[in-house]
């Protein structure tokens, strides 16, 4: 069943064709260069760029595949959550191509659609815990197939992500600055009374970051020497071992704060294993640790490659291929749902 992928919830621009599970044909656009001047997305321009190159996207992918428009099946897009407009943008696009070539419509869950694309690699088992985290969401989740969820947590303010690239904007690192901070804290030795583990003296399974920032400020504040000059990727390359140690610390405290709320998670729920995806599951000590986690509790631990992380038209096109073999579409009445809402079940079952 060639089913198309089409991805525009933030600030990369993905199309993917995949058939029977395997994917046949890619492309990405990313806008990180156009963002990175004013050191985080800008809605506006976002969508624009994604009305801008989606149509030479779509042309590039069909002349990879060897494809034509008639031979696409299904037509699977991001309805949310993320930026309005960008989403908007996607979901024009879809409408256009499934009304013109009369073929179904499905709307992807975005943040789902991160988690469960972890079977395209790993053959994922069910009931597991899935968090995602990523620069707009840190969410656990009961995952009992892949039509049966329930949302156990999530962040109460700042995403994690969010929480990296604006301590990363505190120590005038490049944008996105989650990746700088990692690729210092390789080289950092962690002080674990740095910083506190962020919203742990509870019982839920709920997260919160915005504290970290607080405390990260107020660390600067006494060791200014730590932040950089200028805003430049060779920059990280003089680092010292002071703001090294601090990143290594800063991981530190985050990653065990998701670890903390992990552990009360698999109190309540026996499951088989963990799947962990979004951007920030490319953190190389996020991705160690919490493998460690799951060797100590007997679990496996299923985390896609970087490149399945990150935002992209193949996780919507798998899981749209998925949904429609099971009977569920949309019509054209299908609406985008930014970020905040809740994605609702409104499926139509295919006769």
């Amino acid at each position: 069943m060639l089913t198309l992928g089409i991805e525009t919830s933030c600030d990369e621009t993905g199309l993917s064709l995949v058939d029977n599970g395997q994917v046949i044909a890619e492309t990405l656009a990313s806008q990180v260069e156009i963002h990175s001047v004013f050191g985080g997305v800008v809605p506006e321009l976002a969508s624009r760029e994604h009305l801008k190159v989606l149509p030479q996207l779509f042309e590039i992918l069909l002349e990879r595949s060897k494809c034509s428009p008639k031979d696409i099946e299904v037509i699977a897009v991001t309805r949310g959550p993320g930026l309005l407009a960008s989403l908007l943008i996607g979901l024009g696009f879809a409408k256009g191509l499934a009304l013109s070539l009369g073929k179904n419509l499905i709307g992807i869950d975005h943040l789902l659609a991160h988690l469960l694309v972890t079977d395209l690699e790993q053959n994922l088992e069910f009931p597991c815990l899935g968090l995602l985290v990523s620069g707009g969401h840190t969410h656990l989740y009961l995952i009992k197939s892949f039509f049966e969820f329930k949302l156990l947590g999530k962040t109460l303010d700042d995403a994690i992500g969010e929480a990296f690239d604006k301590v990363a904007k505190m120590l005038n690192l490049p944008y996105p600055g989650g990746v700088f901070i990692d690729k210092l804290a390789r080289e950092g030795k962690v002080d674990k009374k740095m910083f506190p583990r962020p919203y742990i003296d509870n019982t839920n399974l709920d997260f919160s970051f915005s504290g970290i920032k607080t405390a990260v400020a107020n660390y600067l504040a006494m060791h200014p020497e730590v932040i950089f000059p200028k805003a430049e990727e060779n920059a990280i390359l003089l680092a010292n071992q002071d703001v090294k140690d601090m990143c290594a610390s800063l991981i530190y405290a985050l990653v065990e704060s998701l670890k903390i709320k992990i552990r009360r998670a698999l109190r309540l729920a026996k499951v088989k294993g963990l799947v962990v995806a979004g951007g920030v599951a490319c953190n190389s000590v996020l991705r160690q640790e919490l493998r460690i986690l799951c060797e100590e509790n007997n679990l496996k631990c299923w985390i896609p490659s970087p490149k399945l992380c990150t935002d992209n038209g193949i996780m919507i096109a798998y899981l749209g291929e998925i949904f429609a073999k099971a009977g569920f579409k949309h019509d054209l009445s299908l609406d985008a749902i930014p970020r905040g809402r809740t994605i609702p079940w409104d499926f139509k079952e295919s006769m």
